[in-house]
């Protein structure tokens, strides 16, 4: 039942959207899924598991009820800017096999060229489970499930949870400054020069409603050392089980495809 009233919850946040199967899984499985896809790849460097892993996750995809443009739209920023690890591999790796360009310490090789491409991979496997496990997540059963399950102090979860929840503000006083600024004819010259002096004005909104917010939890008794009740209680089920087990299954598979292959490379070797 209490699966059901989550999932039930998710559909009326998301309006018409269907809840989907990751919906009933437990934040805190979404939290060791997210390690269980991620701490594994940096046992090797290659391209082969890295590209597994990411093949296997988005054949997950329907499962998690993200539409593949809202996936690749916030995959964007990583993918973009995944180049710029690979880039210091791609000139200063150790030189392997052929060596087509050296310029003082800096080397592009066969093997610097795979490691470039291998690094690359890797930062958007790491970024991709992210996306796919918490795109859909209430921050508010996030912070139930750090509670009651993952058993952490109410007090830092209450913090995580207001700090969380002020996220969406800070983008509304974004956009809000952008639009009254190129109302006032302000807003179409000096781009960089406009984004510090609104980065500015946005740390200080941001000290006096973080400040209004703790008075305003001390007074409600947030800061107490009592213990606290949940009123939505947050499990665990067997579907958490499956979820677990499908990560470890997809690692599993990855690894064992860069070592068939012959590209597995232990970083510690």
């Amino acid at each position: 039942m209490t699966v059901v009233r989550a999932q039930t919850r998710v559909s009326a946040l998301a309006g018409t959207t269907r809840a989907a199967w990751l919906d009933g899984v437990n934040p805190v499985t979404k939290l060791v899924l997210a390690l269980l896809l991620s701490v594994p790849l940096f046992a090797s460097i290659d391209p082969v598991s890295a590209l597994v892993a990411i093949a296997l996750q988005l054949l997950c995809l329907p499962l998690t009820g993200l539409a593949v443009l809202t996936v690749l739209r916030r995959l964007l920023p990583i993918a973009l800017f995944s180049p710029i690890a690979g880039l210091s591999m791609l000139l200063y790796a150790e030189p392997e096999g052929h060596v087509f360009w050296r310029f003082g310490v800096a080397a592009i090789s066969e093997g610097s060229i795979e490691l470039a491409i291998a690094v690359t991979l890797r930062v958007i496997a790491l970024g991709l489970p992210t996306i796919l496990l918490f795109g859909r997540t209430d921050p508010t059963e996030l912070g139930d499930a750090l509670a009651q399950v993952a058993h952490l102090p109410s007090r830092f979860v209450l913090g995580v949870l207001a700090g969380t929840r002020m996220l969406g503000l800070f983008l509304d006083d974004w956009r809000t400054m952008a639009l009254a600024r190129r109302a006032r004819g302000v807003g179409d010259h000096g781009a960089l020069r406009r984004f510090f002096s609104m980065a500015f004005v946005l740390l200080v909104f941001a000290v006096r409603r973080g400040t209004k917010l703790a008075m305003a939890m001390e007074a409600r008794g947030f800061g107490s050392g009592l213990p606290r009740t949940w009123s939505r209680p947050s499990r665990l089920h067997p579907r958490d089980a499956v979820a677990v087990l499908g990560g470890v299954a997809i690692m599993v598979i990855a690894i064992a495809a860069a070592v068939a292959s012959g590209v597995f490379r232990f970083v510690w070797s």
